[in-house]
């Protein structure tokens, strides 16, 4: 019994000193942060400032030697509606997808860069994704358009001339798609503002971020905020 109390005691102590769950030095890379950053050697981390936030900040990692290092950073933009929890996101409500994803594949309207790994799809007038809900190539790529896809529903790739120079396809609600959830999600050029739910960057950094990424190494990209229910690093 006493044996006990004292534990409890040393326990709590530890507690009120900070010691029992200590807190990550201040210089510690936000991806040594997180629970999970996909179990690959790159890492972008897309991070605004709270929920409501239209810009935030883009950064991509390289895990080298143990240690995650910022290979480049830049301004980022999110959606005219924030960023809300991916697994709860409804298409239309121009939010950006808070949670942990891979990068598909890249495409352009432009042609990809000297030294791009990631798999590129060029974009041609007969290039759409499908978001129609109604469709089997719902959140797909197509080219051209299937029948039972609405061009109503669905984005005519060609027609984006800045935002769709060059992307990166985020794979959000991508594997097994769920009707509703949202559509078209990417890593693209700004815009002249907030985007409809993807994240975009200027184009230097999309053009640097094309050549950075490596398929080989597993990139993913972390999307959320500095605090709150979708923030980057859960306490």
């Amino acid at each position: 019994m006493r044996r006990r109390l004292v534990t409890a005691l040393v326990s709590a102590s530890f507690c009120a000193l900070g010691l029992a769950r200590a807190e990550p030095p201040a210089d510690t890379p936000l991806p040594a942060r997180l629970t999970d950053t996909g179990g690959g050697t790159q890492l972008i981390t897309a991070e605004a400032p709270d929920a409501r936030s239209t810009t935030g900040t883009l950064t991509w990692w390289d895990l080298r030697d143990g240690r995650w290092t910022a290979a480049g950073t830049a301004p980022a933009r999110f959606g005219a509606g924030g960023l809300v929890e991916g697994t709860s996101r409804q298409q239309g409500t121009s939010t950006t997808p808070a949670g942990l994803y891979d990068l598909p594949f890249g495409f352009g309207i432009e042609a990809a860069p000297a030294g791009t790994r990631v798999a590129y799809r060029p974009v041609a007038e007969s290039s759409w994704w499908c978001q129609d809900n109604d469709s089997r190539a719902y959140n797909r790529w197509t080219d051209p358009l299937p029948a039972d896809c609405r061009a109503s529903e669905s984005e005519h790739l060609v027609s984006y001339t800045t935002q769709y120079a060059r992307a990166l396809v985020i794979g959000f609600n991508y594997l097994h798609p769920v009707r509703g959830r949202g559509a078209g999600i990417f890593l693209h050029v700004n815009g002249k503002a907030a985007t409809a739910g993807c994240v975009s960057v200027p184009p230097e950094a999309m053009a640097e971020i094309l050549r950075w990424t490596d398929p080989s190494r597993h990139p993913h990209i972390a999307i959320g905020t500095e605090s709150g229910p979708t923030a980057l690093v859960r306490h």
